[in-house]
């Protein structure tokens, strides 16, 4: 598996699949390249799809620095700077929405067009989970893992999908990478950023998410110029793989379109 080296010398890794022009997918929190597992062939036929290990996840290095979205923004150019891909368009979902935030800021001219899936701005701006949902994701793994599950997916959908399941996090993580991951999700704040972006964005979230609520996303839309909401009617957090029959040609007609 290749490997890109960053500014500070952490090894990151990376996949390369399909054929086409360029698109970045970005994973959740505490999750390496598989989060895309489920729908990834769904861009293979008009897209090169470049996925990658967070550091602390998957193969790539696990220092114990502070992580942050911003170094993880940095850490996808990186990868970009060893694939000699200059410009690319950017697909992040969750946590990994929180660092196309950060990479369309901080890296304009690598951004060609941003879609920004089940996520926030961070900060005091941004709509919290609920008590509830806090409470239900610190019971015991098996309790959490359910609670987990039932934010990802509808109950339907786990009726007929019994797994295996690719959202619930990289299990060979190391304490400290995932508590570095939780902070870094948790530190979010680019609300006084955002409108700075100028890639044509465009904002996606499942109507049903308690996980990060949907309320997130007409904020992001409206601080971010120019940009488009499209709302999965009856999807939760892991819109993207449930409703891959919507979302997938959503991503790509509003790639094709610009």
């Amino acid at each position: 598996m290749p490997h890109a080296t960053t500014s500070d010398g952490v090894r990151i890794a990376y996949q390369v699949h399909g054929d086409g022009p360029p698109l970045v997918l970005l994973s959740g929190q505490a999750n390496d390249h598989h989060w895309w597992d489920g729908v990834r062939d769904d861009f293979a036929g008009s897209r090169t799809t470049v996925t990658l290990d967070y550091r602390g996840t998957g193969e790539s290095d696990r220092p114990q620095q502070p992580y942050s979205t911003e170094r993880f923004a940095d850490d996808v150019v990186a990868v970009l700077d060893d694939l000699a891909v200059d410009r690319a368009d950017v697909y992040g979902t969750s946590m990994g929405g929180r660092v196309a935030q950060w990479l369309a800021v901080r890296h304009p001219r690598r951004v060609r067009a941003l879609v920004l899936g089940c996520t926030s701005p961070g900060g005091r701006h941004s709509i919290d989970r609920s008590g509830d949902v806090r409470r239900s994701l610190v019971q015991p793994p098996a309790e959490a893992r359910q609670a987990l599950l039932e934010l990802m997916y509808t109950p339907a959908w786990l009726a007929t999908h019994p797994g295996p399941y690719h959202t619930l996090g990289d299990r060979s993580m190391p304490p400290h990478a995932r508590r570095g991951h939780l902070r870094a999700s948790d530190g979010h704040d680019a609300w006084d950023a955002l409108p700075g972006i100028v890639a044509p964005t465009l904002v996606l979230h499942g109507t049903d998410d308690l996980l990060n609520p949907t309320a997130n996303a007409p904020l992001l839309a409206a601080r971010i110029p120019g940009s488009r909401l499209e709302l999965i009617q009856g999807a939760r957090h892991a819109y993207f793989e449930e409703r891959r029959d919507l979302a997938g040609p959503l991503v790509l007609e509003f790639l094709e379109s610009l």
